[in-house]
Formats: C-alpha cells, sequence, structure tokens
C-alpha cells in the first residue's frame, strides 16, 4: 500500500493525510488495520512521507496576537515556570506555542494550540512549535484558561481536537476572572470523562501532581490563581520563590547561628562570674582562717604573758585550776 503525497505549491513543501491516530497519537488498536503487513508497509511509508512534511523551522510559530489580558499572561507564566524546573528533562511544558497535528490544519491555520500543555519522555530542549510528526507524539497534559472570547470554543470544538485527534489523556480548563469555571477531563477509551473535584483541586494523574486553587498574591495581583503542587499538596515554586525560600533559610541560619553565639556568649559569662563568685568566696574562707589563726596566737601570746606575770609572784601557772 502507498501513501500520495499532496504537493502544496504555495506553502514550499510536501505534504500527506495523516494516518489513523493510533500510529502516531494513541496506542490502542485501529479497526481495520488487522493485517500486520499491510499496518508494517503503512508505518514504513508514512515515515517516509514525514521526511517531506514541514518542520518546526517551515511552520510559523507566532501570530502575533497577544494574550487576551495580562491576567492571563500571568496565570500561564504561573504554571508553566513552576513546572518546569519540577520537570526538568523528563519532559517539556509549553506556553501559548502552536501545535501542529496535521497538514490540513496548517493549510487552513483554524487551530493554533492550547495556553499550557505538557509532554512527557521527550526532553526539555527548546522549540519554536510543537509539530507531532516530528516529535512523534501529542501532548500528555493540556490547559485552556477560559476568556468571554473563547470559552465556548475551549468547551467544545478544541476539546473535540484534543479527544479525538490529538487523543491528549487529560484537560483542564480554569477562567482567571471566575475560578469557579474550573473543569478537568481524563481519556477513558476513546473519551473524555469528568475528574472529580476535592478540596479545589484536581489530580493529574499523567504527571502525579495536584491543580489547585491558591489564594495569593502573584506580579503584585492578588486573586486566585491555578497553581500545581505535589499530591501532599506542597506548592511547586516559582524560581523567585525558590530563590527567595533559599534567602529565607539563609537568613535564619544567620539568625540562628547570632542567637546560638549569643548564648555561648551569655554562658560563658555565667561561667565566669560563678568563677569569680567561687574565687571570693575562697578568698573569704582564706582570709577568715588567717583571722582565726592571727586570734589564736594572739591568745596564746596573752596567756603566755598571763603566765609570765604569774611565775614573777612565784605563782606557778600549771598549778592553777
Amino acid at each position: 500500500m502507498s501513501l500520495q503525497v499532496e504537493r502544496n505549491p504555495a506553502a514550499g513543501f510536501e505534504r500527506m493525510p495523516p494516518p489513523p491516530s493510533h500510529h502516531l497519537y494513541h496506542d490502542q488498536p485501529f479497526e481495520g488495520w488487522a493485517d500486520e503487513n499491510l499496518e508494517t508497509s503503512f508505518v514504513s511509508a508514512f515515515d517516509d512521507a514525514c521526511a517531506l512534511m514541514p518542520t518546526q523551522d517551515d511552520l510559523p510559530s507566532c501570530d502575533g496576537v497577544p494574550m487576551e489580558t495580562e491576567r492571563h499572561k500571568k496565570q500561564m507564566d504561573l504554571l508553566v515556570y513552576s513546572l518546569d524546573p519540577w520537570l526538568g528533562e523528563r519532559g517539556y511544558v509549553g506556553g501559548n506555542m502552536f501545535v501542529y497535528y496535521s497538514p490540513k490544519q496548517v493549510k487552513n491555520e483554524d487551530f493554533k494550540g492550547p495556553d499550557v500543555f505538557i509532554t512527557l519522555g521527550l526532553g526539555n530542549r527548546e522549540r519554536k512549535s510543537w509539530v507531532i510528526w516530528q516529535e512523534g507524539k501529542s501532548p500528555d497534559v493540556v490547559i485552556e484558561l477560559l476568556s468571554e472570547s473563547t470559552a465556548k470554543k475551549d468547551k467544545t470544538t478544541k476539546k473535540d481536537v484534543y479527544q479525538n485527534q490529538l487523543k491528549v489523556a487529560e484537560y483542564f480548563w480554569f477562567d482567571p476572572f471566575n475560578p469557579t469555571d474550573f473543569h478537568g477531563f481524563r481519556m477513558t477509551g476513546r473519551v473524555y470523562q469528568d475528574l472529580p473535584l476535592k478540596n479545589d483541586c484536581f489530580t493529574s494523574q499523567s504527571l502525579g501532581l495536584k491543580l489547585l486553587l491558591w489564594h495569593g498574591l502573584y506580579k503584585n495581583v492578588e486573586t486566585i490563581w491555578l497553581r500545581w503542587a505535589t499530591l501532599d499538596g506542597d506548592l511547586l515554586l516559582l524560581p523567585e520563590e525558590i530563590e527567595a525560600q533559599g534567602a529565607e533559610q539563609e537568613r535564619q541560619q544567620k539568625e540562628q547561628a547570632l542567637q546560638r553565639a549569643e548564648q555561648e556568649r551569655q554562658q560563658k559569662e555565667k561561667a565566669q562570674e560563678r568563677a569569680e563568685a567561687e574565687a571570693q568566696r575562697a578568698e573569704q574562707e582564706r582570709q577568715q582562717k588567717e583571722q582565726a589563726l592571727q586570734r589564736a596566737e594572739a591568745e596564746a601570746q596573752r596567756a603566755d604573758r598571763l603566765a609570765q606575770i604569774l611565775r614573777e609572784q612565784g605563782i606557778d601557772p600549771d598549778q592553777m585550776s
């Protein structure tokens, strides 16, 4: 079986119809492709055709349209920048980036990409856009930030694309100006099922993290934000929060060191005071002993003088009782 590759003169590259969804996006068997030889032939032909398709260097990476509001941009940054250090080289997190999944989409420019998406297992190198036929995988988690102009599309058209074409395992939407409009889905079979909201958070099985509502101050805006947290409820911190936490820990360590030094100084001072008091008591005892000896010596001298006087008078002092 061969694949017909269609040339698009305007774009300057060859393109082809996408394969059945399971080959590129999903692991479940596809009805009608039971013949292993036929499937192997198809995959081989598709791989050959992918070499003729555009890459991220050939495709637009930006349409110049900013996000709906400053709040939306800050919310996206909060999700992306807090997840990136935790994710490391285990995956990739992108924000407001084009996601290309079919040549038809490239031609029609009918869908640009999610506000936030995460793909596991493909490293954290820099990308201009996410091209599924180049990466070999669609995102595992997608988050859309709702607005008045996008909410309907995010809840219908895009949700269908994530479910039926990209096969995204988990999909969440959140309205930064209406935190109660917060919903999550997980792929079960071939359709999305609602995730339960518990204690104002959803659990992402793909990441092993929670998405929770957090009231706090970020970029001079105090409101309810959407944030990542561990399953134990500890927030994933932003780089500046990690730096601030490190500075606070260093400050506390210095303060504790100063407190220990002050305690040691006070202990030495008290020990010195005790030593001086002990020395004073010893000196007092010495003086008391010396005074007692002086008194005893004076008493002995008086007794000797009295005995001498008695002897001079012819009286034997030893005979006196």
